[in-house]
């Protein structure tokens, strides 16, 4: 599920017009009637989206200053550029819906041209890393399977890191949930299990939320792959999510759920023991100040922002964090300077550098 709202199609064909990657970005932003401020997603280029307002605060001219400032802007966006290893979500990043989004297919060709290291990050705990590599590809993306990481993935490390021999589980979730807890040596079992796991699905009812309760109350542990409270269904309107499930067992039960996913700053720890690299080496990009920007703060790794999704500038004010830097979209981060191509040496050297400092703190 995710919590984007639904935009009218666009067809890709349409996107891949003649121009370049930053005309078709302001054309999409025109075709989608996108202007800050709006309710709606955000798909625009810096140039369309307007400037600070005059007697705006310090604070809110250097957010402003990370979006259009070009000595700042240009300097981190280079920063980015240069890094090793990107974390980046999907849904208001990648595509919106079925629509890729402006400039998607060139990041990914740049991080694979660069040798970089990346994951595409989601929440939704639903689909298995092969259905979501199988929806990049129907939208013109062909990566690895190994490419993805979900909610539900974080969820099955984090179990594995409590119970190394494996256990139990009570599951209300999908296939994707499932598969990722059964891989790393948990089993279904709806009588006494070590933990009740609560994912994305459509098929919570009372009986199953009763179930629950009941199995919490005889000592399992209360485990969700995240606590975001709502999604928006096809047309828009709000539907019950993870977050919302779990407050009920946890009202009920008098007990607090432990979450996995973002903005959990474990999903990200996850992430990089995957990718094999530092916090230093590593950005997030997301269009979510409340999940992704967070999620990057607390895990000290570089968080970029980018309009193509639900936030809008005029939005920052009611956080009182900031990302370290903002863009219209992914088209602005590809480029040609052979300076952002990482040896495979330098990859090397990097996945030993954590591998030693993950030595030293055991002792």
């Amino acid at each position: 599920m995710s919590h984007k709202k639904e935009v009218p199609a666009v067809e890709v064909s349409e996107l891949s017009a003649d121009g370049s990657t930053r005309d078709l970005a302001s054309q999409f932003a025109n075709r989608l009637n996108t202007q800050t401020g709006s309710s709606g997603p955000h798909v625009s280029h810096s140039d369309n989206i307007g400037e600070a307002p005059e007697n705006a605060s310090v604070s809110v001219k250097k957010e402003w200053a990370l979006l259009r400032d070009p000595v700042i802007h240009t300097e981190r966006l280079d920063a980015i550029r240069s890094k090793k290893g990107y974390i980046i979500d999907m849904d208001g990043v990648i595509y919106h819906g079925a629509t890729l989004l402006p400039g998607a297919k060139e990041l990914v060709e740049f991080l694979q041209t660069n040798n970089k290291k990346f994951l595409f990050l989601t929440n939704n705990s639903a689909p298995t890393p092969r259905e979501l590599q199988s929806k990049l590809e129907r939208l013109g993306i062909n990566v690895g399977e190994e490419h993805f990481f979900t909610s539900g993935q974080a969820t099955a490390y984090f179990l594995k890191s409590q119970s190394p021999d494996g256990g139990t589980v009570y599951v209300i979730g999908e296939p994707g949930l499932a598969y990722s807890l059964y891989d790393m040596g948990f089993f279904m079992n709806d009588h006494n299990p070590d933990y009740v796991v609560l994912g994305e699905s459509q098929t919570y009812n009372f009986e199953k939320l009763t179930k629950a309760v009941q199995l919490v109350q005889n000592g399992a542990k209360l485990i969700a792959t995240h606590l975001d409270t709502e999604n928006l269904d096809s047309v828009g309107n709000k539907i019950p999510a993870t977050g919302a499930f779990t407050a009920c067992v946890e009202l009920v039960t008098n007990t607090k759920a432990f979450f996995c996913g973002k903005p959990s700053a474990l999903i990200m720890r996850y992430a990089q023991r995957v990718l094999g690299l530092s916090r230093l080496e590593t950005c997030i990009i997301g269009d979510r100040m409340d999940t992704d920007i967070v999620a990057g703060i607390t895990s000290e790794i570089d968080p970029v922002l980018v309009l193509s999704g639900v936030t809008s500038m005029d939005m920052l004010q009611q956080y009182a964090y900031r990302p370290y830097l903002i863009l219209g979209g992914v088209y602005e981060i590809p480029d040609e300077d052979e300076r952002h191509l990482v040896t495979d040496q330098e990859l090397e050297d990097a996945s030993r550098r954590v591998s030693d400092q993950k030595k030293k703190s055991l002792y």
